[in-house]
């Protein structure tokens, strides 16, 4: 039902004096991301509230997080750490402060019995009187893309949650190195033009918009669904001289003339995962990031990165493989696991592996 409010603005007019005028507008009644939650908690089978209380924990961390990172240019938190992650690769103040701020809240809230960041060298294994006995684990990617702060490009974080295997006491590595197929739950957050929660618990996709007015992530993408075709593809072309052979000839393909399947397609590539993958999952559209002579086991991780955003996928009806395989069907053997990726418009997907296929067969490998 349609609820009238009415709302009473001051403004000031260009002789200076306050005008006070009021409208009526009518407003629908918002969902909250909490009230959400609770309404579908039926959908996960093991469900008796921790899931709840943990998903809002998350939501929690990401609204600190998004503070930080929209006054980023007015405190003194942008540029490196001064350190290197387990990949090597340069560590963001804001990497370190976004790591930080999810462990704590994860810590705090009692659900999860242990933590594994792309941002640590080792999964941390929570050992208070509480947090031991929690149910799951969270692996995360506190702040993919971080390299763009600095450019103003919209940043995410990323967050996959399992049960846990062990029966007791704080968490073991076994219950980090489960297959994507044995998610309980995944999404990210998107730090762009406005902030975005988006997740599943393997009952389709829905996205949240956070409120700045009232600090509420609100319904606002129910039932997502990736178009199964699209013309958008998104990869570092700079690097196209170390694409497998397969990656070059798909690349080629989407840049010849077809009215029949309205190619040319077009490139977009931001350098955020997230924001590429959010972009094509609502436009349609593929992202690829194969290995490469440097990277010849890609450079993307398997559990940070790879997995949740496949079960999302799937969950939206897309796909998400390594060329040949099922991303979600690989069986993970270290926590820093790499491995090509390929993800988007199912039909898309598709079409990359025929050529990562072919070329396969014409190699004789």
């Amino acid at each position: 039902m349609r609820q009238k409010y009415v709302v009473t603005h001051k403004i000031l007019t260009t002789a200076g004096f306050c005008v006070n005028f009021a409208s009526t507008i009518g407003l629908m009644k918002v969902k909250t991301l909490g009230e959400f939650v609770i309404e579908r908690q039926s959908d996960f089978p093991f469900a008796t509230g921790e899931l709840t209380r943990l998903l809002s924990d998350i939501s929690i961390a990401a609204k600190i997080v998004n503070r930080e990172v929209n006054k980023a240019g007015l405190v003194d938190i942008l540029g490196a750490q001064g350190s290197e992650n387990m990949s090597g690769e340069a560590q963001q103040k804001l990497d370190v402060y976004a790591n930080n701020q999810f462990m704590s809240a994860l810590m705090a809230g009692g659900e999860v019995c242990g933590f594994a960041s792309e941002e640590e060298d080792n999964f941390i294994s929570f050992n208070g009187a509480i947090s031991k006995s929690g149910k799951y684990v969270v692996l995360i990617d506190p702040l993919d893309g971080s390299s763009n702060i600095d450019v103003n490009v919209s940043i995410g974080t990323i967050f996959s949650i399992y049960r846990r295997l062990s029966l007791s006491g704080g968490a073991t590595l076994e219950d980090f190195l489960q297959k994507g197929t044995e998610q309980a739950a995944a999404g990210y957050i998107i730090y762009g033009s406005s902030t975005m929660m988006v997740y599943t618990t393997g009952n389709g996709v829905n996205g949240f918009t956070l409120d700045p007015s009232i600090g509420e992530f609100c319904l606002s993408h129910p039932d997502i669904t990736i178009p199964n075709k699209g013309i958008i593809y998104s990869i570092n072309e700079g690097n196209y001289v170390h694409f497998p052979e397969g990656v070059k000839r798909y690349i080629k393909y989407t840049q010849e003339e077809d009215l029949k399947t309205q190619r040319p397609y077009t490139s977009r590539y931001i350098g955020s995962l997230v924001a590429d993958f959010h972009r094509n999952m609502l436009k349609g559209g593929v992202y690829l990031y194969p290995e490469t002579a440097k990277s010849p086991k890609g450079k993307l991780r398997l559990l940070y990165e790879c997995n949740p955003l496949a079960f999302i996928a799937e969950q939206a009806g897309g796909m998400a493989s390594n060329g040949t395989k099922r991303i979600l069907d690989i069986e993970p053997k270290e926590l820093h696991q790499k491995t090509p990726l390929y993800i988007g418009s199912s039909s898309m997907v598709e079409k990359i592996e025929e050529f990562l296929e072919r070329h396969l067969e014409l190699s004789g490998k």
